[in-house]
């Protein structure tokens, strides 16, 4: 009797692709065809140990010169995909087009993608990076929360929606060269209530990787209240 009905519902609302549209006809649960996989990179080894930064070339993970100078409060950052082709598409859609229906994709292929990085270090729970209330009454949505929503469902972790807070507005890091997102997002957040992430291993998500000095920053504040250990995963990483 399932099958009849998942059969019925294939052929009222036949699964497309999300990215091209085109008819799938397994589609599973991604709903995105083959084609298009195959267009979505991940960040391949060698990477930096740290930040996560593919590497040209072969040889060993390792970490990377950035890193090395001046390290960042997080242990260790990964992507499930490069910021780009239908990777950046379906992100944009998400983000500036509101077509929320995306994060299930995008979750489900963070959680393909990293669970061979998350799982072993059993993160204690997942704090979304926080956005602005201007920004988020503006938006409508926090897409670090919807994302990771689905990951603590996947990966049975607890997520705490206010482990972190946006204290200060910041200007949009998408608008600034890379040498001023540091000082934008600095002391932009507060840990509210320190109790929840003293000694834990917190698994800090966003959307996307580009410089990462809105996770350094959001991961300096969580050190300080106490948190043992910091994760970062995102969806995409931005090749600089």
């Amino acid at each position: 009797m399932k099958s009849f009905y998942c059969a019925l519902l294939d052929f009222i609302f036949p699964p497309l692709c999300h990215v091209c549209r085109k008819y799938i006809p397994q589609a599973g649960k991604l709903h995105i065809c083959s084609s298009c996989r195959e267009l979505m990179p991940v960040p391949s080894h060698p990477l930096c140990t740290v930040c996560g930064a593919p590497f040209a070339g072969a040889g060993d993970d390792h970490p990377c010169s950035s890193c090395l100078r001046d390290p960042p409060a997080f242990n260790a950052a990964r992507a499930a995909l490069i910021h780009d082709g239908p990777g950046r598409s379906l992100i944009h859609a998400f983000k500036y087009n509101a077509k929320t229906y995306l994060r299930r994709p995008l979750a489900l292929l963070t959680v393909e993608n990293l669970a061979d990085f998350v799982v072993p270090r059993c993160p204690d729970l997942i704090a979304p990076v926080p956005l602005h209330v201007k920004r988020l009454r503006s938006r409508g949505f926090n897409q670090a929360l919807l994302v990771g929503e689905l990951l603590a469902r996947e990966w049975r972790i607890p997520l705490h929606r206010q482990a972190m807070k946006r204290v200060r507005w910041t200007e949009p890091q998408i608008n600034l060269a890379a040498e001023l997102r540091r000082g934008n997002v600095k002391g932009a957040f507060s840990v509210p209530d320190a109790s929840l992430v003293a000694g834990k291993r917190v698994l800090l998500v966003d959307d996307v990787f580009t410089t990462g000095s809105t996770v350094a920053e959001c991961s300096k504040v969580l050190k300080r209240a106490g948190a043992a250990e910091i994760l970062v995963v995102t969806v995409t990483r931005a090749l600089n």
